[in-house]
């Protein structure tokens, strides 16, 4: 009875850390697609949607003034970066929720808690991706390329971290 006791406790311990193994596996893959689908969201603004406004849209002084003026900063950048975000933030919420962390109620009153909680986590992990990789670019003369990648692997992990203790725990 006792060994049958330890098997059954080491099974549940198994499957324990099978889940959360599991959960940063798809969490870190759903952000590198989030990383890729952000990328092409921005690339499409620049090469396509941008150039057919300016061609068909450009005398509108509107459109020309809030989303083609390059002066004093490229607008037209901007403007896809915010959709991108945008699109990937609230994409990247509904994978976490649901497939990640398997949280199947959608209920509103909840979802949305979770939401206004996953997005401030959001603020807060961004600012420190920006504060370690300005320390590492400026301060240890790192480059780049390797600063960005260590400060997204620290902002990323502090998130799941976050997500999972406070957004989306039982």
């Amino acid at each position: 009875m006792i060994e049958e006791n330890n098997k059954n406790q080491n099974k549940i311990n198994e499957n324990s850390f099978l889940k959360k193994y599991r959960q940063q596996i798809l969490y870190f893959s759903f952000a590198a697609v989030m990383i890729f689908l952000n990328y092409t969201i921005q690339w499409i603004n620049e090469v396509y949607i941008s150039v057919w406004v300016s061609n068909n849209l450009s005398h509108i002084s509107f459109i020309q003034k809030f989303y083609l003026s390059k002066e004093p900063y490229d607008i037209t950048e901007l403007v896809g970066s915010i959709i991108a975000v945008g699109i990937t933030y609230i994409t990247k919420f509904f994978l976490d929720k649901l497939i990640v962390f398997q949280r199947k109620k959608i209920e509103f009153t909840q979802t949305s808690k979770e939401f206004i909680k996953y997005f401030g986590f959001a603020i807060l992990t961004t600012i420190e991706n920006l504060g370690i990789q300005f320390i590492l670019s400026n301060f240890l003369n790192f480059p780049l390329l390797l600063s960005v990648v260590i400060a997204l692997i620290c902002g990323y992990t502090t998130k799941f971290l976050l997500d999972r203790k406070y957004v989306f725990s039982l």
